[in-house]
């Protein structure tokens, strides 16, 4: 075990062990939903969820893609500020743990980091693009929102609104939804406390396959996004253009790792999205920032 997995063992290992024997003293939300304890390992459909996948392995690798791709996280949401999991498939569609003033600020904030990106990949391969940009959004208000205020920030920032006239861009106004980009599902652990994610990430470093609490397994949104991406990308068969993804934290952390073609994409927990973060989708390893040591989820982020 290198010293960084150690690090994590040491903050998060004693909680889990409590959580694995069934003696999880907090969250109270948690324990009052779980006397009669449970299975650690669902198998099957999951029990929370019927439509969340339970999947065995690891999907294949990402396939080369025709478009370029962007991932853009949420800017701050309610749900951050009350310190909770919010991953309900209910919240779909609804307006429920939407962005705050700072997140609406963060998704604007973000629309210059994305053209920055989108004029580096014309200046390495201006021949191929057709210059259209689309938005592609979880179903999830946050999300959603933050597509919508990047989509903002392009038209109110002018300095941004003239490079995109000069890069001749296409901006498609319109944020398309799917529901395969919606936030990692966290079965029995939704709605309760921020630090029940300990109870999780730890886990997916050595089993991405695992379900511990009925939570969607890294596996299984591996899956997902795999498919959504590669539906997206027969959409835009001509290729060339410039997408965004615009989604979640653990989602776009597990996108980006598989996407490069990190061996281990249990460990996506180790390279974090900020809130209104926006970064390119990589395709090799040596594209991801440099690795975090896991840290306890704070508040607020």
């Amino acid at each position: 075990v290198d010293s960084k997995m150690k690090s994590v063992v040491a903050v998060f290992l004693p909680v889990f062990i409590a959580t694995a024997s069934g003696f999880v003293s907090s969250p109270s939300t948690l324990c009052a939903k779980n006397h009669a304890y449970k299975p650690l390992f669902a198998t099957g459909v999951n029990p929370q969820e019927p439509s969340v996948a339970v999947v065995e392995d690891m999907p294949d690798a990402l396939p080369p893609l025709k478009n370029h791709y962007y991932l853009l996280r949420h800017g701050q949401s309610t749900a951050n500020v009350e310190g909770i999991i919010s991953s309900a498939r209910s919240l779909a569609g609804s307006t429920k743990h939407g962005l705050t003033l700072l997140g609406i600020e963060q998704g604007r904030d973000s629309a210059p980091s994305l053209i920055d990106f989108i004029e580096q990949d014309l200046k390495d391969d201006d021949t191929t693009s057709t210059k259209e940009v689309y938005f592609y959004s979880s179903p999830f208000a946050r999300a959603k929102e933050t597509a919508e205020q990047c989509l903002a920030g392009m038209r109110a920032n002018d300095g941004v609104a003239k490079k995109i006239e000069e890069l001749g861009l296409k901006v498609k106004k319109e944020v398309m939804l799917d529901d395969g980009l919606m936030e990692r599902y966290f079965g029995r652990l939704d709605g309760t406390e921020l630090l029940t994610y300990a109870y999780v990430w730890p886990v997916d470093m050595f089993e991405p396959t695992h379900t511990a609490f009925d939570v969607e397994s890294v596996a299984a949104v591996s899956t997902r996004i795999r498919s959504t991406i590669l539906d997206i990308d027969s959409k835009h068969d001509e290729g060339g253009n410039h997408i965004v993804l615009t989604s979640h934290a653990d989602v776009l952390q597990i996108t980006q790792v598989y996407a490069s073609g990190l061996d281990n994409v249990g460990k996506f927990s180790q390279y974090r999205f900020g809130n209104g973060e926006v970064r390119k989708m990589g395709r090799t390893v040596d594209t991801l920032p440099a690795p975090v040591p896991l840290q306890p989820p704070e508040r607020g982020m």
